[in-house]
């Protein structure tokens, strides 16, 4: 019985040892809630490394979904917001995001900063069951965070841009967005326009013409789609201005609210950057298309 004991105990602790070593992201969120990692989650990214953060702030191979969030201050607007940062699905580049979600809670909004497992070549369904289980998260919890179950949007930025849509029409039923704000998303799989670190992430190395097209997000837009703001710059060389308005297109023809803000420079990766020249501009914009919702 002690040997079983023992061989138990030499076991546990080998498990325990094996396990991915996470962080906690420090930022001026009210709390966070852990939702789940790779051993509670319905999918695994089968994540072998443990979670790092650079100097930048960006966060390496994650392997749990954690969700800070940020209570609306003042008169709350009843809107609730889950951002989804970016990174090219290769990391978080979370700093900005977070930024930009106080600049959300300082008008009335009540946001959700997911830090989301990547998908690690090929495992797509991973992060979108982590947008999903954000979204699922500010419904369950609207009355005490003064949110409208209703208004419950989606925000992401280039990689996070693609989640963001890729939730807005993957998503159930039960945790579809009703409004996304995409800030220059990587959109299409389709030559010529595609942003292939990040599609090589998502869908992984062995990509077909038939699995580009399924997930050019593009093709995916119906009129079940929520109402949609984008905002870009027109000298982005990172992901191709084309990505936005190919998206914005097919929202327009299937009838879908839509509204789009291209500014005459900055590049990319600029949400939530004051020292981004129309930072005032994108952020009135924002402002102003959420009232009218």
């Amino acid at each position: 019985m002690k040997k079983l004991t023992l061989l138990l105990l030499a076991l546990t602790l080998s498990l325990v040892a094996w396990a991915n070593k996470t962080i906690v992201y420090k930022c001026n969120a009210d709390y966070s809630v852990k939702i789940w990692d790779n051993t509670t989650a319905p999918h695994s990214n089968e994540e072998k490394k443990n979670e790092s953060q650079d100097k930048n702030d960006k966060i390496w191979h994650t392997s749990e979904c954690v969700i800070y969030i940020y209570k609306a201050k003042g008169t709350p607007t009843g809107q609730g917001v889950v951002i989804l940062p970016g990174g090219g699905y290769r990391n978080l580049n979370i700093k900005g995001p977070a930024a930009f979600g106080e600049y959300l809670q300082s008008i009335g909004i009540t946001v959700a900063l997911v830090k989301y497992r990547l998908p690690n070549y090929g495992h797509k369904e991973v992060p979108l069951e982590d947008a999903e289980a954000a979204i699922k998260y500010l419904r369950d919890h609207a009355e005490e965070l003064n949110i409208d179950p209703e208004k419950v949007g989606v925000c992401g930025s280039s990689a996070g841009g693609n989640l963001a849509a890729y939730v807005s029409n993957f998503a159930k039923v039960e945790t579809k967005p009703n409004f996304s704000i995409l800030f220059y998303p990587v959109i299409s799989g389709e030559v010529g326009l595609l942003h292939a670190g990040t599609i090589l992430q998502l869908l992984g190395r062995n990509l077909t013409p038939t699995l580009l097209h399924k997930y050019s997000l593009e093709n995916c837009v119906d009129n079940t789609s929520p109402p949609t703001l984008i905002l870009l710059s027109d000298d982005d060389t990172t992901v191709h201005p084309e990505n936005s308005l190919a998206y914005y297109k097919a929202l327009k023809q299937n009838g879908v609210k839509a509204s789009m803000h291209i500014y005459p420079s900055g590049g990319h990766a600029w949400i939530g950057n004051k020292k981004f020249k129309y930072d005032k501009e994108y952020k009135a914009a924002v402002k102003d298309w959420l009232s009218k919702l």
